[in-house]
């Protein structure tokens, strides 16, 4: 029983397929990997294990988007700005002044993972007419692997506006860029195909218990590599305008856990102030008045969503995130961006990302977010270093152990983006109040005592689905409902509420995206977002007033000249330029 790999150069992907044969008990010799890691072509596609070797295989070079991914969200945006250790093209993102040299802006890499999506999916189709596989097991793997595929094309459509929509392998991954053979769609029309094409799937779910694809490798649980289906259905309909149909998914995976299994599952739990064995923002019990005993490490608090092992508390959170392995390729990316000690320091928390954190109050009295200036980023030699990504790397103090993740999706997105839903189908006191301080705060009633009051029938919004939560935790009888631990995403911050000024649903949106500004910060949501509420408003100013506060506050001579370029929407997308340096 043995799996041969002949490179050293094999992706963490090829590792995971052979732990996983190893796991089933196969005694047939599986992959054998050659240089470049191209499997021969006669030893792919013959059963499920070559499917899931396929599937893998995708997701391995998925990996290596991240990068470009967090990049291209993350500095055009307002949030992040270069050091003075960055590149000119990092410093032409922040500019909005991108020019056809620029690697970040070749959509190539993006359309290579499609090409490898499009031969497995059509590959997939085969083996299910030659029954090599059963029709479950196609319809997860074929789901999967076109999730993947749409993900990929809406992040295209985000960063370029026009891009050609292909779902069959080509003979030449460079006919992309032939605008003749590959009409290009607008962002509108690619909407349009994604949501159609993506809601037809016939499996929306994680891979069935049992499924090959789900074991635990290097201790690394498999489960939650795996693009949630639901997640990006809710994305995919937030942005076409759909809302409660978005509602709809999104409520789908903040129900994923119920009091038979995990009810903290995707619920933003409120802090356990005695032990902080928890993912909030805390400090020592009867010490909250004292900013030293701010909890701040790997295993404690909300810095720890971030630095610790994928144990029971971060899966309660992350909903999808990749790991890099420092055995492995890919190689982790963001220690040579980011950390300022080992790396070459290319990108740094904005004077305006600063200055949102430091304008929020905690309920302490603490006039700052301590997610930003405390966990977020810190400082190091006097310069802003975000700290995300590097947690676990600083932890190991090793230059050569340089594990770490890419952060894909987690609760309170999946708060957020629900809120947003909720909010635009007039559901306002629901938005509020898991952007807040949780349902069962919000519908408590003013005077209510818990120890004496009859909790039956309060603190639940009695609505139909995707709009029905239950947060009853009551003595009289003894009841404790699903979302009787919610403690809303600034609650979880211990931060104050954010208020409603004017019209509810503006005035709610706006506090929702601000709230995603310091709560998701350089996880690759930035831009998106910006660009989602501009185009809903027909309002070009939200976002580029933003980008202009950004740069002005860095006092770039530029920022009046990118605020009178972005006040036109067909100057928001990058040149489709494949052939970039």
């Amino acid at each position: 029983m043995t799996t041969t790999i002949r490179t050293k150069k094999s992706t963490k992907a090829i590792l995971w397929v052979s732990v996983l044969l190893l796991s089933l008990g196969s005694c047939e010799q599986y992959l054998d990997v050659e240089p470049q890691d191209k499997v021969a072509e006669e030893q792919m596609y013959r059963n499920v294990y070559d499917a899931d070797a396929a599937v893998i295989g995708i997701y391995g070079k998925f990996m290596g988007l991240a990068k470009k991914y967090v990049i291209l969200n993350e500095m055009r945006a307002d949030l992040m700005t270069t050091t003075n250790n960055s590149d000119p093209y990092l410093k032409e993102l922040s500019e909005q002044n991108v020019s056809a040299e620029n690697p970040y802006v070749s959509p190539k890499d993006f359309y290579l993972v499609i090409q490898n999506c499009n031969d497995a999916l059509k590959n997939f189709d085969i083996m299910v007419a030659e029954k090599k596989f059963t029709q479950s097991q196609y319809e997860q793997r074929y789901a999967d692997v076109a999730c993947i595929r749409s993900w990929i094309y809406l992040q295209l459509g985000i960063q370029y506006g026009t891009v050609p929509y292909i779902t069959e392998p080509l003979a030449n991954i460079e006919d992309v860029k032939n605008i003749n053979k590959f009409p290009r769609l607008s962002f509108n029309q690619l909407l349009d195909e994604l949501v159609t094409f993506t809601e037809g799937l016939k499996y929306k779910k994680i891979y069935e218990a049992g499924s090959s694809l789900l074991v635990t490798v290097d201790g690394y649980n498999t489960e939650k590599f795996f693009i949630n289906k639901e997640c990006l259905l809710g994305d995919l309909q937030l942005w076409k305008g759909n809302y409660l149909q978005a509602a709809m998914h999104y409520k789908n995976v903040m129900e994923t856990g119920t009091p038979r299994n995990d009810v903290d599952m995707y619920r933003i739990k409120y802090a356990e102030v005695v032990t902080n064995n928890d993912l909030a923002v805390g400090y020592l019990r009867y010490y909250e008045q004292d900013a030293t005993t701010l909890v701040d490490n790997n295993t404690q608090g909300w810095r720890s969503i971030f630095g610790r092992d994928r144990d029971v508390l971060w899966n309660t959170e992350w909903v999808w995130s990749l790991p890099f392995d420092s055995d492995f390729a890919p190689k982790n990316p963001f220690i040579e961006i980011f950390s300022k000690t080992s790396g070459k320091y290319l990108a740094k928390p904005s004077k305006r990302a600063i200055d949102l954190w430091q304008s929020n109050t905690q309920s302490n009295g603490f006039p700052y977010d301590a997610r930003g200036q405390k966990f977020t980023y810190k400082m190091v030699g006097g310069e802003p270093v975000i700290m995300k990504y590097i947690y676990k790397y600083e932890a190991a103090a090793n230059t050569f152990k340089t594990d770490g993740d890419w952060f894909l999706y987690r609760a309170a997105k999946l708060h957020l983006r629900y809120a947003e839903a909720a909010n635009r189908d007039n559901q306002h006191k629901i938005a509020d109040a898991l952007l807040n301080f949780g349902i069962q705060e919000a519908y408590t009633p003013a005077g209510y005592n818990n120890a004496t009051g009859d909790a039956t029938d309060i603190k639940q919004t009695k609505l139909p689905f995707p709009y029905d939560f239950d947060a009853r935790q009551g003595d009289f009888p003894s009841f404790r409902a699903i979302w009787h631990r919610g403690g809303g995403i600034r609650g979880r911050a211990r931060l104050q509420r954010a208020e409603i000024v004017g019209d509810p649903l503006i005035s709610i949106e706006n506090n929702i995206i601000d709230e995603a500004a310091l709560e998701l910060a350089y996880e690759g949501n930035r831009w998106e977002d910006l660009v989602r509420i501009s185009l809903r408003r027909n309002h070009p100013a939200f976002l580029a007033d933003k980008v202009y506060e950004k740069l002005s506050k860095e006092g770039n001579a530029n920022a009046d000249e990118v605020r009178s370029k972005l006040m036109n929407v067909n100057n928001w997308y990058l040149p489709f330029t494949w052939d970039s340096k």
